[in-house]
């Protein structure tokens, strides 16, 4: 193991200032506090430290417990292997822990807490050798049992040892990893990978992880030509659908379908807004947009490839991939819509179309400055072809900002109030000419109270 001075490496201030005073109980009770993982990890890349992890050799788990409470409040997340999260502040702390694996799956293993595990063996049973460097604060040391220095240095990705095939996870937790620090995988870590199965992994688990993907990576496609080499590809068959699916070169010199996705992902991760929610909902419509085209693509007579339809196609495969994932219906009913109507925006330009058809997007997508964002990845996704400017977006934007209709569907504009006004008695018919309204109202018959009171009188009078 390898030890190097490492001055103030994580610099305990401002938010983790608390941290010194937890590192002096545990040195007071006998433990050895160790930092590790990703708070040490981003340290030396020079990222600032959200999270902080502490392990702590040398102390039994009740011992440590005690130690805590009397100045800290906490809640024990496993108590049984010594795990404990200090309440309202961003720090963890756990013993070493050995494991045993004892089913199938994510959640098949037997742990324990052993505080006098040795700082290498400790390491071992962490995922990759650059989340396995510890840094000693009472020494400003930097202890690294597995080369994880030279691996952050080089930025390789290598798994610690063996046992990483014991969690099928880590496969994704890799495919996360190499997107958001731009990694080069190490070919033992590719080989051991493809000898792994997504046993028993819970959907949640997984989901996570592409959530980490869309929303973290700077380069999303690096994590995704890993997800290939490793041959896990084919455990999502929309996206493995991709691969090989022609496209016409005169409009995708990138390249097949599945080369098209990435460049798309990668121009989306360039231009995301920090709202989670939102850029979750568009990267998640990047990266199934053209789920619908290996079903819908044909060499035509011209003797070009052609996926006329591929937009409508796309939407039952979307849905269905996401659902293998997660039950979130809002999610899901916001996604699928942009995938079914990504080529809308330069359709709706093209043909110059009214504010009856835009209102109509606006219906089905719910939001059109979604739609605009998937819309520009797209296009964006297409090197050496430059797009540059892209006045479809920036035209619907104004256009939908006029319509107050840029980040949610038309709302009504005839309420019940409006036909009880007219002599109406709430009932079917009632319900029914509202409905008619709504439809008129989409249609451009009228845009505001005034047309829309007067449309129902005429509505009204003609019954």
């Amino acid at each position: 193991m390898t030890t190097e001075k490492r001055p103030n490496l994580i610099p305990l201030d401002g938010e983790l200032k608390p941290a010194r005073a937890i590192i002096r109980t545990i040195i007071n009770a006998g433990g050895r506090p160790l930092f590790v993982g990703g708070c040490v990890r981003d340290a030396l890349l020079g990222l600032p430290s959200k999270d902080l992890d502490i392990e702590v050799h040398g102390l039994p788990a009740e011992t440590l417990k005690r130690a805590l409470r009397a100045r800290h409040d906490l809640i024990s997340v496993g108590q049984s292997f010594g795990v404990f999260k200090l309440l309202k502040l961003p720090i963890d702390i756990s013993l070493p822990r050995r494991e045993m694996k004892t089913g199938a799956g994510h959640r098949g293993f037997a742990i324990w807490g052993d505080p006098r595990m040795g700082i290498p063996e400790a390491a071992a049973r962490r995922d990759f050798t650059i989340n396995a460097l510890y840094w000693d604060p009472a020494n400003d040391a930097l202890l690294d049992p597995h080369n994880g220095l030279d691996d952050l240095r080089k930025r390789v990705l290598r798994h610690t040892s063996p046992a990483f095939a014991e969690d099928p996870l880590r496969v994704l937790r890799a495919m996360q990893f190499i997107a958001r620090y731009q990694l080069v995988a190490a070919p033992e870590t590719i080989a051991l990978c493809r000898r792994i199965e997504p046993e028993g992994l819970p959907a949640e688990r997984i989901f996570e992880e592409w959530t980490k993907l869309l929303l973290k990576g700077e380069q999303p496609s690096l994590g995704l030509h890993f997800l290939n080499a490793t041959g896990w590809l084919r455990h999502y068959p929309e996206l493995h659908a991709l691969a090989g699916c022609p496209q016409d070169p005169q409009w995708h010199p990138e390249g097949d379908v599945w080369e098209h996705t990435l460049h798309c992902l990668d121009a989306f991760a360039q231009h995301r807004e920090g709202d989670k929610w939102e850029d979750l909902v568009v990267g998640l419509a990047v990266l199934c947009h053209d789920f619908g085209k290996p079903a819908t693509t044909r060499l035509g007579e011209d003797g070009r490839w052609h996926a006329y339809g591929h937009e409508a196609a796309g939407g039952p495969p979307t849905r269905a991939f996401l659902q293998r994932m997660t039950r979130h219906k809002e999610l899901i009913e916001s996604v699928v819509p942009l995938v079914e109507c990504h080529m809308r925006p330069l359709e709706l330009h093209r043909a110059k179309a009214g504010d009856a058809a835009i209102q109509r997007l606006a219906q089905h997508v719910t939001r059109i400055d979604r739609l605009v964002r998937v819309d520009a990845a797209d296009q964006r996704g297409r090197p050496p072809r430059d797009p540059g400017e892209l006045p479809h977006g920036k035209w619907l934007l104004e256009r939908a900002t006029a319509l107050s209709i840029k980040a949610s569907a038309p709302k009504p504009i005839l309420r019940g109030r409006d036909l009880i006004q007219l002599g109406l008695a709430p009932g079917r018919e009632f319900r029914a000419i509202l409905s008619e309204a709504f439809e008129a109202q989409l249609d451009g018959a009228f845009s505001d109270a005034t047309g829309a009171v007067a449309w129902a009188r005429n509505r009204v009078n003609k019954r």
